[in-house]
Order: structure tokens, then C-alpha cells, then sequence
């Protein structure tokens, strides 16, 4: 009987009918499913023993698995931004309890999965950047008593920059000075490369925006009703066409915007280093 692969649960599986032994005295019909700790089990004939829940529908014979799941472990990235091809980066998986056996996956790449083995709650996977490396990451854990996998990771980007990509082109309107309440409007544009742009702040850590090009390569990012912590250097880059789906072209050029109290508000950034959303 074959088993199942990989690291989800064990499911056991016979084609073959089966008589039903003596001990399964409870049974019924149900009307479309039944739910048993979390189990849905398909609509047939069901028979429920302590410790399983089996369904003879269409003559199988399914065991599920009632394992309580393991927490999930948590991803990060060392460092988070700015990184160039050839630049080496740490994917580093955080494990709420000690592991056996600690994977690291991208999610765009069923393939490309490195591992550890090795008792530990804290596992950090070294990558010297590659084109094929830019994508997204999960990780995950395995015990040994009893034989328990986690659930993946939030994911992770990894976004990787090719300095031999030009820059996009960038414009703000209204530009210079602007009072309070106004709105702004950031341009991007980069015709034969660009499929998605973002939008950077200078002091922020990841990007405030991103938009998609219209038909001649050109995006149009929105600030409604800005306010003086809306201040800053603003500057753009994009993700590339074609290839891997997180590698970027550099920064580009960069626009200024200057806005003038003209009444007291009290602004969409409270804390220190804090950027717009």
C-alpha cells in the first residue's frame, strides 16, 4: 500500500471492499459530511471508532490523521533590503521548539529546497545571489517524537537588484512646495523592461506602493491628502519583464516633496521612522 509523500500527513488508502469488523457498532447515514475534530469526511457510510474516523464511501477505507499541529516557525530576512547580484543574504528560520530537520523552500521553484539536520531552534541558510535566487521563501520543521511536521512560514521576498538594468524615469505633480490636503502624483515609466513598480521613500524599509504600467510603460502612484510627514526623497524601481518574478532594476532618480502646514492636523505618521501606507 503506498504511502504518502513529502511532508503532509499520513493518509492510508484501499480500493479493495472491506467488511466492517464486529467492534464498529456505531453507525448512520449522514445528510452531506461528517465533521469530526476538525476532519470533514466525504458523504457515505460512516463508521466512528475511538481513535479514527472511517468512510466507506465509494469502497475505500480512509484514515485520518487527528496529530495536533505543530506552532509554525517565522522567517526573516539578513539583511532585508538592498541587496545586488553576488551579494550574499541569510534566510534565517526561527523555530518555536528544537528540530531534526529544517526546510527552506521558494515558493516559485517546487525544486529548489535546501535542509538542515540538526537539533536546533534557529537555522540560517546562506545564499550567494543569483538571478534564479529573487522569488519568495517559506520554511519549515520537522520532529522526531513523535514524526511531526510543521506548517510553512509566512512568506518571505527576497528581491534581488541587476545593476545592468537602466533605471525608470520619475516626475511629481504638483511639484515643489504644496500645502496640506493636497494630492500628489508620482510617475514612473520604463517602456521595454518594466512589468511592476514600485514606489520607495527614503528611511523607509520596503516599498510604499506597487502599479502595474499602463500600455506605454508608465505607472501612477497616488499620495491623497498629504501632510507634512509626507515629506521626503521619493525615488522608483521596477520588477523585470521576462525573468525571475523579484528581480529588480536599480533605483532611479529621485523627486522631493515639500509639504507646507497650512492648518493643524495631525498627520498619518506618529512614530519615528514610521512611513505612509
Amino acid at each position: 500500500m503506498p504511502a504518502a509523500s513529502g511532508y503532509g500527513e499520513m493518509t492510508t488508502v484501499s480500493r479493495c471492499p472491506q467488511a466492517a469488523p464486529a467492534s464498529w457498532h456505531q453507525w448512520r447515514w449522514p445528510s452531506s459530511s461528517v465533521i469530526d475534530s476538525g476532519d470533514v469526511v466525504p458523504r457515505g457510510l460512516v463508521a466512528l471508532s475511538g481513535t479514527r474516523t472511517v468512510s466507506l464511501a465509494g469502497w475505500r477505507l480512509v484514515t485520518v490523521s487527528r496529530a495536533q499541529q505543530l506552532p509554525r516557525p517565522s522567517l526573516s530576512l539578513h539583511p532585508s533590503q538592498g541587496l545586488s547580484l553576488g551579494d550574499t543574504v541569510i534566510l534565517r528560520c526561527h523555530l518555536p521548539q528544537l528540530a531534526s530537520r529544517i526546510q527552506l523552500c521558494q515558493d516559485q521553484c517546487l525544486t529548489s529546497c535546501m535542509d538542515k539536520y540538526e537539533m536546533q531552534d534557529v537555522a540560517d541558510f546562506y545564499i550567494c545571489t543569483k538571478r534564479e535566487h529573487a522569488g519568495t521563501y517559506r520554511c519549515q520543521y520537522q520532529v522526531l517524537k513523535p514524526l511531526k511536521t510543521s506548517e510553512k512560514s509566512d512568506p518571505v521576498e527576497l528581491v534581488v537588484t541587476d545593476l545592468s538594468f537602466p533605471p525608470p524615469g520619475i516626475s511629481l505633480s504638483p511639484g515643489g512646495h504644496v500645502g496640506t490636503g493636497t494630492n500628489i502624483t508620482i510617475r514612473c515609466w520604463n517602456k521595454d523592461y518594466g512589468a511592476t513598480f514600485l514606489l520607495h521613500k527614503d528611511g523607509c524599509s520596503a516599498a510604499l506602493q506597487r502599479q502595474h504600467p499602463d500600455n506605454g510603460g508608465m505607472a501612477t502612484f497616488a499620495l491623497f491628502q498629504v501632510t507634512p510627514t509626507d515629506n521626503g526623497t521619493y525615488r522608483c524601481s521596477y520588477l523585470i519583464k521576462g525573468y525571475f518574478p523579484l528581480l529588480s532594476s536599480p533605483l532611479g532618480d529621485n523627486v522631493t516633496l515639500e509639504v507646507t502646514p497650512t492648518s493643524a492636523h495631525p498627520g498619518r505618521c506618529q512614530l519615528p521612522f514610521a512611513c505612509p501606507q
